[in-house]
């Protein structure tokens, strides 16, 4: 069954080039991104389109996911790009003691249930329910190249697809209550995404080769 193309509702120029991380923060309706070559975050308030805080980030911000007001990023790190969980304050900027090593120094994308946080790891094709620590608590198979995810209603959704042969994506959903969820792919993403997030309404996500930040919607439900 051929799938539909997502609705995009906008298209807006990000602040800065090669958007690469994106988190929504619910607490005070602003979307947070992170540029990978300037290696600095940026808030933006959407209702206006403008940055109303930037930071320098303590190496390159890959992914970002927001909760209770602290926003948290994948950093690449040293000359070998080695990814750890850094946590970032608003009012105070990173910890310098909050910083959590990713398995294997590897992993990319985050989203949080409530309880756990999540990373991916695009070349292993999987998802990881993580412990306070980094610890390994759940290993989940996507069958593709990861490239963002997040959580609506207890579900998880993800990109999924590859970058070769001029990019392929999908959103899909996952069910994580099953022992092995099914994917099922929902619709087709005609551009090279990176980075999913959610605003309560709207999906957002990266088309960096562009450096434009897309919102859109599915064509059924969630």
């Amino acid at each position: 069954m051929k799938l539909p193309f997502i609705h995009e509702q906008r298209r807006f120029p990000s602040p800065a080039l090669t958007p690469q991380a994106l988190a929504w923060e619910a607490r005070r309706a602003l979307l947070w991104m992170g540029s990978r070559d300037l290696r600095r975050i940026y808030a933006i308030d959407p209702a206006d389109w403008k940055v109303v805080q930037e930071t320098e980030a303590p190496g390159t911000p890959w992914a970002a996911m927001a909760t209770n007001g602290i926003i948290r990023f994948t950093i690449g790190e040293g000359a070998n790009d080695d990814r750890y969980i850094r946590s970032f304050a608003p009012n105070t900027g990173f910890s310098d003691t909050e910083r959590i090593a990713c398995p294997e120094f590897t992993g990319s994308y985050l989203s949080y249930d409530g309880e756990s946080l999540y990373l991916s790891q695009w070349y292993k094709h999987r998802i990881l329910k993580l412990g306070a620590k980094g610890n390994i608590l759940r290993a989940i198979d996507v069958g593709a190249e990861i490239a963002g995810h997040t959580f609506v209603d207890g579900a998880i959704y993800a990109l999924r697809g590859t970058e070769q042969n001029g990019e392929n994506w999908t959103i899909a959903r996952l069910d994580l209550s099953e022992e092995t969820p099914e994917i099922k792919d929902l619709a087709t993403v005609p551009f090279a995404c990176r980075s999913l997030t959610f605003d309560g309404e709207l999906f957002w996500s990266n088309h960096r080769a562009a450096n434009e930040i897309v919102s859109f919607s599915l064509s059924n439900s969630l």
